[in-house]
Order: structure tokens, then sequence, then C-alpha cells
């Protein structure tokens, strides 16, 4: 593995990421590419990488796993944005860069993305056509949730928040920073959290797998483009790429089970299929061995068909 960073033509500031290699890497080949990337709140070092990243490298692609602008090792300022359009543009940055790359074939890149970058990543194939085949690992299209859920379901009371606390940054006031899960397993049990999802991940962030680059946490004065965000506009239409929805049977607050249905219908793709991994829930996906055995029994045959494109090269070949 080697960490990088790059600015392309357009860029206004350095984007980090971490390159997974497949084995017995030949730098003097072309190899079909993955973009990887990684969850709302998450980091590079974490599930997008050292778990579907290793994998992906392992059975012989190049993966390109970026940390999110304003987050992690990439620039941008202030820090713990989260703007959806930017990341669209950030997962765009990053295929340029790919290929930009002696070693990576331009014509065989494909995208997985995971709970809220999944739902980025649905936008981006919706827009780029160089993205030849998408994952998505228990998507969520962000703008709903943070219209519901994460809006205590008033979302035109948190815009009206938002744009206050804007205005009281503007006039020397201190950012407000709000954490997407509780600091502890034992502040989200005194809390009286009961969701799985929330309790998901807080075990996932705070014990399983704790890293500093990791925020989860958002810029309040930033956040009004997130409340008006679609990731699935104009899928009926224009998301016709190959799509592998991956997501668990125990559906939680975060609802990707709800929009990986919701997706899958909606999609204009000829070839979609759904994977419900029974019996698990949104954060086992990130990381327990099970359930991310079986997304990748599904995952691995999907990308080497529609991005790297091995039926099609045996097929010739008979």
């Amino acid at each position: 593995m080697e960490t990088v960073t790059f600015r392309n033509p357009g860029m206004y500031w350095d984007m980090a990421a971490n390159i997974h290699f497949p084995p017995g890497f030949d730098a003097s080949k072309r190899y079909p590419a993955m973009i990887s990337n990684h969850p709302i709140g998450s980091c590079k070092e974490q599930t997008s990488g050292n778990v579907y990243g290793a994998a992906m490298a392992e059975a012989g692609f190049v993966v390109i796993v970026p940390d999110a602008s304003f987050q992690g090792g990439s620039g941008g300022a202030p820090r713990w944005i989260e703007d959806p359009e930017q990341r669209v543009k950030d997962y765009r940055d990053t295929i340029d860069f790919a290929q930009s790359l002696p070693y990576v074939d331009p014509d065989r890149i494909g995208m997985l993305g995971i709970c809220g970058g999944g739902g980025y990543s649905v936008k981006a194939t919706v827009m780029d056509k160089r993205i030849k085949a998408l994952v998505t690992i228990t998507g969520v299209n962000f703008g709903r949730l943070m219209r519901e859920g994460f809006s205590n379901f008033d979302p035109v009371g948190a815009l009206q928040h938002m744009a206050a606390q804007r205005t009281a940054e503007n006039a020397g006031a201190d950012e407000e920073i709000n954490l997407f899960v509780p600091a502890s397993m034992d502040a989200a049990k005194a809390a009286g959290i009961t969701d799985i999802d929330v309790l998901g991940a807080t075990d996932y962030y705070r014990n399983r797998v704790p890293n500093a680059a990791a925020g989860t946490r958002m810029l309040v004065s930033h956040a009004a483009s997130a409340m008006t965000w679609d990731a699935f506009a104009f899928a009926e239409t224009l998301l016709t790429q190959p799509i592998l929805l991956v997501f668990g049977g125990k559906p939680g607050g975060f609802g990707a089970y709800r929009d990986g249905m919701e997706l899958h219908g909606r999609a204009a793709s000829k070839d979609k299929e759904v994977v419900v991994v029974e019996g698990w829930s949104h954060y086992d996906l990130y990381d327990q061995p099970e359930p991310v055995g079986i997304a990748l029994e599904h995952l691995i045959p999907f990308i080497k068909q529609h991005v790297a494109g091995e039926k099609a090269a045996r097929a010739a070949a008979e």
C-alpha cells in the first residue's frame, strides 16, 4: 500500500488517498481499478480501505481509497464540512488521478461506496460514465437521512438553525460541531439510545476501529447543502451502468434497507442486483467476517465481470 496526495487541474487543495496494489504488482502493466469511498464520518484507513479496499486489491485490482475533502488527510477548510456535491467532485477528481497513473487502465474503472459514501457514489455514477459499474455496501441517501432522523424530522427548523449559526460565526462566534455518534457506548446507553444503527456506529467508531482521522462530526453552519441533497436524483433515466446493492437484513434508523430497495426499483440499469445479508445490520457489514464474506462473494465476481471484463474476455476466447 502507498499513501499519496494529488491535486489535479481545477482542484483548490490536495487530496490524500491510499493505493492498494494487487499481488505481484507490476508497474509496467495496466490493471483495472476501483475507487473505494468511505462512509460519512469515516476515513481511508477504515472499512473502505482496510476491509473492502484490501479485498478488491487481493482480487487483482488497483484500489484507490480517498479521504473526503475537509476531512482526514485531505485539504480544505474549515474542517468537518459534509458537502455532498463536493464529495461527488472528490470522487470524480480521484478518477482523474487514477487515469493519470500509467498502471491503471483508464477504460476499466469502477466505484464502491459505503453508507453515505454509497449514496454519493450513486450520484457520481449517474454523472460520470467513466465509471463502468457501481457497488454500494449498506448505501444511504444522506439527504433523506438529514431531512428525517438527523433533523428530528424538522428539516425547516434545522435549516433555520444552520442559518442562524452561520450568521453568528460570521460575527465571530465559535463553530458548532455536531457529533454523528455518541462519545462512548456508556454515553449512548445513558441517553436511552436503542437504535441498532446508532449503537453499531458507536461501537465501530469508538471501540472496534477508532481512528483520529475519522471525524464522525459535521460543521453545522455548512450543512444546509446536505439537507437539500438527493443521491438518487435522475436514477430513472441516467443511472445506466451495472449496479450491485448490498445491505443487511436487520434495518435500522439510517435506512440502508429502504434506500437500497428504492434505488433498485428506480435505477435505469439493465443489470442490477440486490443482496440482502440476512441476520446482519448496517455496521456488521463494515468489518464482521461473516457478513463481509457474504458481501465479497457477490462483489468480487461482479467487479471482475463488469469492471475488469473477465467474462467478456472468456467469451471472446471461447
